[in-house]
C-alpha cells in the first residue's frame, strides 16, 4: 500500500513540475511577440523539442485562436483558427510553411464565407465568395 501511495506521489509530483515549468510567449493584435501586459495572444510551450507538433495558439482569455501542425519550425499541416466566441473561422492546410490546397474561411454561423485554393502559398484558380443569409 504504501508503495502505490509513494508512486502516485512521485507521478503527481512530476506532473506538477511539469506544468510549472511551462513557458508562455506573448503577441500582440499583429502577431509580434511582446509583453504580457499588452498581449493579444499568447502561446504555451512545453520543454519537448519535437520535430513535428501541434501548436496552439489562445486568446489572452483563454480560448483557442488557432491550431497547427510545426515540423522543423515551419507550419507543415492542418491549420485551424476560431473567433473568440470559438466558431470555426478558417481551414486549411500548410506544406512546407506555404498555404497548400483548398482553404475555407466561414461566418460565425457556421456557412462559409470564402473558399478556394493555394498553391505555393499564392491564391490559384477561381475563388467563390459568399454573402451572408442569416
Amino acid at each position: 500500500m504504501k508503495i502505490v501511495v509513494a508512486i502516485g506521489f512521485f507521478i503527481c509530483a512530476f506532473y506538477s513540475i511539469e506544468t510549472v515549468a511551462q513557458k508562455k510567449i506573448y503577441f500582440d493584435a499583429n502577431w509580434n511577440r511582446t509583453t504580457q501586459q499588452k498581449a493579444s495572444y499568447y502561446r504555451s510551450l512545453d520543454n519537448a523539442n519535437k520535430e513535428k507538433k501541434l501548436v496552439i495558439d489562445y486568446f489572452i482569455t483563454g480560448k483557442k485562436v488557432r491550431e497547427v501542425f510545426y515540423d522543423n519550425g515551419r507550419p507543415d499541416g492542418k491549420f485551424s483558427e476560431f473567433y473568440s466566441s470559438g466558431e470555426l473561422k478558417t481551414t486549411g492546410t500548410y506544406k512546407k510553411g506555404l498555404k497548400a490546397g483548398m482553404w475555407k474561411t466561414y461566418y460565425k454561423n457556421g456557412k462559409i464565407k470564402e473558399k478556394g485554393s493555394f498553391k505555393k502559398g499564392k491564391k490559384v484558380g477561381v475563388w467563390k465568395i459568399y454573402y451572408k443569409n442569416d
